[in-house]
C-alpha cells in the first residue's frame, strides 16, 4: 500500500509545493512568528530569528500584499506604455503597422515622441487596481484553499492550489481593470478619438453607456485568467527549480539581494510563457475595444488562426519584462515591510510517516 502511495507522490505532476501548513511542531520551532488565529495556516518562516511586522494571513498582511500589487503592476505597465501602444496598433491594423520597428517609426512620425505615451493614465489607474486585486486576493485564496484541502493535499497538489488561487483572484482583478483597459485601447488605436482619459471616458459613456467600459470583460477573463494562472504557477515552480538545480546554496543561506535576483529570473521565464498562453485573447480584446457593436466571437472569426498571433514578439518582450519586474517589486515590498515569506518545500511529518520516510 505504501509503495503505491510513494509512486503516486513521485509521479504526480503537482507534487512540488513551496510551503507547508503550520503545525504545532512548526510553530514551536518558529515561535517568534506572530499568529493571526489558532487555525491551520501556511507556515511562513524563512529564517528562524527574523522578526516580522505582522502575522501571516492577518488583515495587515493582506493589505500590504495588495499595496505591493498596486506598486508592481501600476508602475511596470505604465513604464511600457510605448511598447503596449505599438503592440495594440499591430493587432488592430497589421497592414499599416507591420512590425515593432515600423510601428514605432510610424507612430513617432505621425504623433511625435509624446504620442508614444498615449493611454498612460488609464494604464496606470487600471493596472494599479488590477494589481491590488490580483496579488491581494491571491494571498487570500491561497490560504483559504489550503485550509480547505488539508495539510497533506496542500503539499501533494501544490501547483493545482496555485492555479485555483490565481484564477480566483484574477476574476475579480479583471472587473477592476476592464473600464480603464477599454479607455486605453480607444485612445491608442483610434486616431482622433481622444488623447486623454478625461476626453475618452465621457465620450464612451455618451456613445454606448456603461456597457462601453465592460463589454471587454469576458475577453479580458479569456486573456488574463490563463495568463495569471501561468504567471503564478510557473513562477513558483521555476523558483523551486532554480534553488534546487542552479543556486549553489539553500535559500535560507541566501541574502535578500540574492533571493530577489532569483525572483527576477523566475519572473522573466514565467512571463514568456504567460505571453504565449494569453496572446490570442489579447488580440481579441484590442480589436473589440476599438470597434463598436462587435462581439468577441465575431472578432475571433475575422482574425483567424494567424491573425490572433499578430504582435506576439512585442508582447513577449513586454510581458517577460513586466512579469520579471512585477515579481521583483512585489517581493521587494514584502522584504521592505518585513512580511512573512513562505519557506522552501518541506514534506509534512504526517505524510512522511505514511510514506515510511520518517524514522
Amino acid at each position: 500500500m505504501f509503495s503505491s502511495v510513494v509512486q503516486l507522490a513521485r509521479t504526480n505532476p503537482f507534487h512540488a509545493p513551496h510551503f507547508q501548513l503550520g503545525q504545532d511542531s512548526v510553530t514551536s520551532r518558529n515561535s517568534n512568528i506572530p499568529q493571526a488565529k489558532p487555525t491551520r495556516q501556511l507556515s511562513a518562516a524563512a529564517v528562524a530569528d527574523e522578526e516580522y511586522s505582522c502575522a501571516y494571513g492577518s488583515g495587515k498582511y493582506f493589505a500590504l500584499c495588495g499595496f505591493g500589487g498596486i506598486i508592481s503592476c501600476g508602475t511596470t505597465h505604465t513604464a511600457v506604455v510605448p511598447l503596449d501602444l505599438v503592440k495594440c496598433r499591430i493587432q488592430v491594423d497589421p497592414q499599416k503597422y507591420q512590425s515593432i520597428f515600423k510601428g514605432f517609426s510610424i507612430t513617432i512620425k505621425e504623433d511625435g515622441v509624446r504620442g508614444l505615451a498615449k493611454g498612460w493614465a488609464p494604464t496606470f489607474i487600471g493596472y494599479s487596481m488590477q494589481g491590488l486585486c490580483k496579488f491581494g486576493f491571491y494571498e487570500v485564496f491561497k490560504i483559504l484553499y489550503s485550509n480547505m484541502m488539508g495539510e497533506e493535499n496542500t503539499y501533494l497538489w501544490r501547483t493545482s492550489l496555485y492555479l485555483a488561487a490565481s484564477a480566483s483572484a484574477e476574476f475579480f482583478a479583471d472587473i477592476a481593470l476592464a473600464p480603464m483597459e477599454a479607455a486605453k485601447v480607444r485612445i491608442q488605436t483610434q486616431p482622433g478619438y481622444a488623447n486623454t482619459l478625461r476626453q475618452a471616458a465621457p465620450k464612451m459613456f455618451a456613445e454606448e453607456g456603461l456597457w462601453a467600459f465592460y463589454k471587454g470583460v469576458a475577453p479580458l477573463w479569456m486573456r488574463q485568467i490563463p495568463y495569471t494562472m501561468m504567471k503564478f504557477a510557473c513562477f513558483e515552480r521555476t523558483v523551486e527549480a532554480l534553488y534546487k538545480y542552479v543556486v549553489p546554496k539553500p535559500r535560507s543561506e541566501c541574502s535578500k539581494s540574492e533571493q530577489l535576483v532569483v525572483t527576477f529570473v523566475a519572473g522573466y521565464i514565467a512571463g514568456v510563457f504567460c505571453a504565449i498562453v494569453s496572446h490570442p485573447a489579447d488580440s481579441v480584446v484590442s480589436v473589440l475595444n476599438k470597434e463598436k457593436g462587435s462581439t468577441a466571437v465575431e472578432v475571433l472569426k475575422r482574425l483567424g488562426p494567424k491573425g490572433v498571433w499578430k504582435g506576439l514578439t512585442a508582447r513577449i518582450i513586454m510581458i517577460g519584462t513586466l512579469t520579471a519586474l512585477q515579481w521583483f517589486i512585489y517581493d521587494s515590498v514584502k522584504v521592505y515591510f518585513r512580511l512573512p515569506r513562505p519557506p522552501p518545500p518541506e514534506m509534512p511529518e504526517s505524510l512522511k510517516k505514511k510514506l515510511g520516510l520518517s524514522q
